[in-house]
């Protein structure tokens, strides 16, 4: 029942498959605002679920536009390819962020994420 406003980034946790495609399962995670951060309202969804993210060390991709999952897998092969062999990161997930509302038409922002191992 509390409204917290939205939040950036919205940040999706993807599975690439074998053809580096999303598989159908995928994480969406919101930052809860600072205000609620000591004291988070309880979801009365059983869906929803509250995580607390550990700190991390990430390679990260920036691109615009109105991002797709064909972009965010684009930006990630490109990540993969720049890093190379040498960088150690979890191969098994990513994460794609996007920082602006929907009805932003300019100036969008975008990430791709690699967790550093």
């Amino acid at each position: 029942g509390v409204g917290m406003g939205m939040t950036a980034p919205v940040s999706i946790t993807a599975f690439p498959a074998e053809d580096g495609s999303f598989q159908p399962k995928v994480k969406v995670s919101l930052r809860i605002p600072s205000q609620f951060q000591d004291n988070p309202p309880c979801p009365t969804d059983e869906s929803i679920k509250i995580e607390e993210r550990q700190g991390m060390t990430i390679y990260s991709t920036q691109f615009g536009g109105y991002a797709k999952e064909t972009d965010y897998v684009n930006y990630a092969a490109k990540l993969k390819a720049a890093l190379g062999s040498e960088a150690a990161y979890h191969k098994d997930f990513y994460l794609c962020n996007g920082y602006d509302p929907p009805m932003k038409p300019y100036g969008r922002r975008n990430e791709v994420w690699f967790v550093k191992e």
